[in-house]
């Protein structure tokens, strides 16, 4: 005697119906940035080069002073940038950090992915490695990066990210030296919200094809050669063409230590509606640091989108970007936080 057996397996319905392709998520109201990878895609163009061509124009326009040229100088008054770009068809990946000289941050993560074996380049190596591929070395200060500086100094150094050393880094400036680590409480990390902002993008075409990428100038007043989530796989992006995509913004010294970006992408695989993925990714975050500033956007491979953040002092309220067919011109979405 034979038992046949039928099983049923239930399935979201974000995963049974198709949204609109293809589609482009970014993060914050980075309009500029958004239009250009629609454009890209919209004349049949590739993922790659949509996330490229969005996160340059970003870089270009310098989006909230918080990418590319010109902003969030280091202790030094150096502005520095971080970037990556990941193929979530062949998970092949290209990131720099630290690059110093190059405007166009995205541009030489993407010669690392495509140029090299390698998956990512740094510091002043990174910069020599972009000259050699033909981009122009150039000063990335301005006036407004240098004035940010000059205040800075003038304010003893403050806020910086130092701790346990001499002299007080609250109260003066270095050089420091280390000390005794004291044993005490401290309070909330508060960080302005305009000081360490990340365009994050994410891709798919009307085939499937997923990309994701990030482009950041960093931690305003961050210790030279401090390196954020941004260029990390995993935690500023994550991109995998069978199940989905994610990039995330905000205090990258905090988020990258629990990979969001993959952590999302993974339970969009296992069924979660991007939405779920990205609270559940910020959620794992909150349960350790419970006023961290973060946010991230997710989208699955049917074209679904979704977007988290915490709750936190200036942040209630996060708005990103979205591009497809339904309107064919980026419209502003936002989400609370939580």
């Amino acid at each position: 005697m034979f038992l046949s057996l039928l099983i049923i397996v239930s399935l979201p319905s974000c995963l049974l119906r198709q949204a609109p392709l293809p589609v482009v998520v970014n993060t914050w109201p980075f309009k500029g940035a958004a239009a250009a990878a629609w454009s890209v895609l919209r004349s049949g163009g590739s993922v790659l080069d949509a996330v490229e061509k969005g996160c340059a124009r970003c870089e270009e326009e310098q989006c909230d002073g918080t990418v590319g040229f010109g902003g969030s100088p280091d202790e030094s008054g150096e502005t520095t940038l971080d970037a990556m770009i990941m193929n979530g068809n062949t998970m092949e990946v290209g990131a720099v950090a630290d690059l110093r000289r190059i405007k166009n941050a995205i541009g030489v993560a993407r010669a690392v992915m495509e140029h090299t074996e390698h998956t990512m380049l740094v510091g002043e190596s990174a910069s020599l490695f972009a000259e050699n591929m033909g981009f122009v070395a150039e000063d990335l200060t301005t006036d407004k990066s240098l004035n940010i500086f000059s205040q800075w100094l003038k304010g003893n150094c403050q806020p910086n990210y130092r701790k346990n050393v001499s002299p007080d880094s609250s109260k003066s400036c270095g050089p420091y030296r280390p000390e005794a680590e004291q044993e005490q409480n401290e309070g909330p990390r508060h960080v302005n919200i305009h000081s360490h902002d990340t365009i994050g993008m994410i891709a798919l075409d009307q085939n499937g094809h997923v990309a994701a990428g990030t482009s950041t100038n960093g931690l305003n007043h961050k210790v030279p050669g401090r390196v954020g989530d941004s260029p990390i796989i995993g935690a500023g992006a994550y991109a995998d063409s069978s199940a989905g995509a994610a990039a995330a913004t905000g205090d990258g010294d905090i988020m990258m230590r629990f990979l969001p970006s993959y952590l999302a992408v993974e339970l969009m695989r296992a069924g979660a509606d991007p939405s779920a993925a990205c609270k559940s990714a910020i959620s794992r975050i909150k349960r350790h640091y419970s006023d961290f500033f973060g946010a991230i956007i997710c989208a699955n491979i049917t074209g679904h989108y979704g977007a988290a953040c915490n709750k936190a002092p200036g942040l209630t309220e996060f708005h990103f970007m979205v591009s497809n067919s339904e309107s064919d011109t980026p419209v502003l979405k936002s989400v609370g936080c939580f």
